[in-house]
């Protein structure tokens, strides 16, 4: 009976509920497993880093955005990326490196990946497109791409480059009142 409703519901085009930042797993930057339905209940910023970027300063702002509200409600997570002028050349080894000894960066921060073209990693897929988010397209632009996902792991927006991780847009959203 379960199998005939499963069929029934596929064969008119019902698609099952939209996929959420749940539903997907990386490696942190050093290599141990994370799935991010560990993050349930908090407010959720990706990013995509690098470490010889013009706007690699915003590492700075990322680690004071963290510490004022990073805990039980908010988080951030990093993942360096090569796609943009090969300004993160280096080894997860030599990037967790850079990012403690120049920002002090406690955030999480994950594996290298890549966030655009035939090798973009499948949780950018979700963040990038439609029909993977139900919501907007969104391709990476370039580094530090700021991607906002609610306390239910829904997509909900994204910042360019430019923008301030404490820009009153983004802090007004943590805190909720936006």
């Amino acid at each position: 009976m379960a199998a005939a409703c499963i069929f029934l519901l596929t064969s008119f085009g019902i698609k099952s509920a939209a996929k959420t930042l749940y539903d997907f797993k990386a490696k942190t930057i050093d290599g141990k497993n994370f799935d991010f339905s560990t993050l349930k209940g908090k407010k959720v910023m990706v990013v995509n880093t690098a470490s010889l970027c013009g706007y690699t300063p915003q590492y700075a702002d990322l680690e004071k955005l963290y510490q004022q509200y990073g805990g039980a409600h908010f988080t951030i997570i990093g993942f360096p990326a090569n796609n943009f002028g090969s300004q993160e050349p280096g080894s997860n080894t030599e990037i967790h490196e850079f990012c403690t000894k120049n920002y002090n960066v406690t955030f999480q921060m994950m594996e290298k990946i890549s966030v655009k073209g035939d090798d973009m990693h499948p949780l950018y897929q979700w963040l990038t497109e439609k029909s993977e988010n139900g919501v907007q397209d969104a391709p990476v632009k370039w580094n530090f791409q700021k991607f906002l996902i609610d306390e239910n792991g829904n997509w909900v927006g994204v910042a360019l480059s430019n923008e301030s991780p404490l820009s009153d847009r983004i802090v007004n959203w943590i805190k909720g009142s936006n």
